[in-house]
């Protein structure tokens, strides 16, 4: 059963009411604000993936160091989802104070002179990431009526999966012409851009009831919201992985040359964003069903692509599969909490994204030893096994709420 009774007034409602007026079409400006920050958020948070080889041949390192940028990201990140929801300070200020983290973090990742200062700027971003996504679906709920927040969380989630369209293919073509440092330029002035988005749409939004350690911890004795995390951990661990050693894969495995790299790696953006829809259309009908069978699918299409990575079609098609399969498990999994905290949104929220940031650390780092011990496919081999265990770990766990 979901944790809070649909008679009790939730603290949302409550702040709802209490919260300047605004027109809805502020309302919906303000919703698009924060799709354009997830954009450029997510978009910096995968573009290392992309630019891996040259980061790490100009720095002076291996791969597999550079990678750990990424545990630096996912490290931060996680403390600050939990630290931001203690936070008094109004959500608008806060956002914005995010969105400059976020600008700050790339400039400093393109001046970077030395690996321990790309990883420091990289850390940067995890503050803002952490942060946003923690607020991000809470705040959604305050901004536009009941009966239109899931549109609202599918419009801030378009710019996560806008972001793994663009990402990984543009990282890749700015790379290639103006360089790595110019592209992690670029997204600074993305940052800008919701950054400014948000100063003018966004409106005063005081911070919700006092969160305290034993509201989060009475959380995760439930069992539907600790499944779905076990769940996280296990199938996102496995798509970070395989994704930010997905360039060495395709490099020296399926030896792709670097005329089709873009390519590849749009197609497994395009797969994304077409997962993100499905899993939406799935989650709608069985948020339970939805997530088993996109962790499922995970698995499988990374067993695929490992085993048919010599074959240029397969490869090709196996990306995209794989990108489809994983588009569809953010948005169920989220759909699944929101579904189980019911009342306690930000907690809930902050919880989840931690998890997140948990698996990311943990799959970048996994991904890094791998790839070091057994070669480039070795990731894509983890990637193919954890998700198959997030798949069983979902349906046991969550046996008794099949229906």
């Amino acid at each position: 059963m979901p944790i809070a009774s649909e008679q009790e007034q939730s603290p949302t409602e409550r702040a709802r009411r209490n919260d300047t007026t605004v027109s809805a079409t502020r309302h919906w400006a303000a919703v698009w604000s924060l799709s354009v920050g997830v954009f450029g958020l997510v978009t910096s948070e995968f573009l290392p993936a992309s630019l891996l080889t040259p980061i790490a041949d100009d720095l002076g390192v291996s791969v597999g160091a550079v990678g750990q940028a990424v545990t630096a990201t996912a490290a931060i990140a996680a403390v600050a989802a939990v630290a931001v929801i203690f936070s008094r300070v109004d959500r608008r200020f806060l956002i914005c104070i995010l969105s400059c983290l976020l600008i700050v973090s790339n400039i400093g990742s393109a001046l970077a002179g030395s690996l321990w200062l790309f990883i420091t700027a990289r850390a940067v971003l995890g503050i803002a990431l952490g942060g946003t996504w923690a607020l991000a679906a809470a705040l959604a709920l305050r901004l536009v009526p009941k009966e239109n927040v899931a549109k609202a969380i599918a419009i801030i989630f378009a710019g996560m999966t806008a972001a793994s369209v663009c990402a990984p293919a543009i990282g890749s073509y700015l790379g290639y012409l103006i360089g790595w440092r110019g592209a992690f330029w670029a997204v600074a002035g993305i940052g800008s851009v919701a950054l400014v988005a948000q100063l003018v749409a966004l409106p005063s939004l005081r911070a919700e009831s006092t969160t305290t350690w034993r509201m989060l911890v009475d959380l995760l004795r439930y069992r539907r919201i600790y499944a779905g995390l076990i769940t996280v951990v296990f199938v996102l661990s496995a798509y970070i992985a395989g994704f930010t050693y997905i360039r060495p894969f395709l490099e020296r495995v399926t030896h792709i040359g670097d005329q089709w790299l873009a390519v590849t790696l749009l197609l497994l953006g395009l797969g994304g964003f077409a997962g993100n829809f499905a899993g939406g259309w799935g989650a709608g009908r069985s948020s339970r069903h939805a997530s088993i069978l996109a962790a499922y699918t995970v698995g499988l299409t990374a067993s695929v692509l490992f085993g048919g990575a010599a074959s240029f079609p397969i490869a090709l098609t196996g990306i995209a599969l794989w990108g489809f399969a994983f588009g569809a498990f953010p948005v169920s999994i989220q759909t699944w909490t929101t579904e189980s905290a019911l009342n306690h949104a930000e907690n809930a929220g902050a919880l989840l994204v931690a998890t997140f940031q948990v698996a990311v650390m943990a799959g970048a780092s996994v991904g890094g030893l791998v790839e070091n011990t057994f070669g480039a496919a070795g990731p894509i081999g983890y990637c193919a096994i954890a998700a198959l265990c997030g798949g069983l770990a979902m349906a046991g766990l969550t046996r008794r709420d099949d229906t």
